[in-house]
């Protein structure tokens, strides 16, 4: 049986996830539950996955997962006089709608990097942010696109699909062994990836050189 705050934070954990995609602060849960320092989270999501509620997985964008929820009544509530009172959680109504995607690995907004070699992770975004087709998430290193609004440690939904319009942003594998995140430009028989950063060149293949992987369809930061 969980304890009133167990509860409590296992619940905002969950409406946050559901809400965002993506796990809560401490300093977040923190306040959410009026206690007075870090430390006292940390002990609830240590009970908590010792009883098998919740993982932590560590250097992941959505850090906690929810295994399973309490089908019982929480504890009986404080009394009205509490200086914390529960937070207010979302009524299912509010809840945005949310989808899982594969996290593939990292991308290149710089130099081309080894080819993405496929994870089994998954992390949770925006329904609104994907259409009908298939999607998955890589992490950006480098800064090759940051006049784009993509920065380092960004990460991007990509739609998939094997070709794309001149100027969109596309991952692209070049002799089927690096992968890079650009802007394309199609010249002839060739193939300009182009950088959002005035210090990297554009780079020009002949396009049988060139395999679009996927398009640009959302950005997720974390801060």
């Amino acid at each position: 049986m969980l304890t009133r705050k167990q509860h409590e934070l296992l619940l905002f954990i969950d409406g946050h996830l559901r809400r965002t995609g993506f796990s809560p602060s401490f300093d977040e849960m923190k306040d959410a539950l009026g206690l007075r320092s870090k430390s006292g989270i940390h002990r609830l999501i240590s009970a908590l996955e010792e009883r098998g509620f919740l993982h932590r997985r560590h250097h992941r964008a959505r850090a906690l997962e929810i295994l399973r929820l309490p089908d019982i009544d929480p504890p009986p509530p404080r009394p009205a006089d509490s200086p914390h009172p529960a937070p207010d959680l979302p009524a299912p109504e509010q809840i945005a709608a949310v989808m899982d995607v594969p996290f593939v690995g990292r991308i290149a907004a710089g130099n081309p990097i080894e080819a993405i070699t496929p994870e089994t992770t998954r992390i949770t975004v925006p329904a609104d942010m994907l259409g009908k087709a298939s999607h998955y998430a890589l992490e950006v290193t480098g800064n090759s696109m940051e006049e784009a609004g993509i920065l380092d440690g960004d990460m991007v939904i990509i739609r998939e699909q094997n070709h794309a319009s001149d100027g969109e942003i596309v991952v692209a594998l070049i002799d089927g062994d690096e992968v890079t995140l650009k802007r394309i430009r199609h010249q002839g028989r060739e193939i300009a990836l182009i950088p959002a950063n005035s210090a990297y060149e554009t780079r020009v293949f002949p396009a049988e050189r060139v395999y679009i992987q996927g398009t640009l369809a959302g950005l997720i930061r974390r801060y």
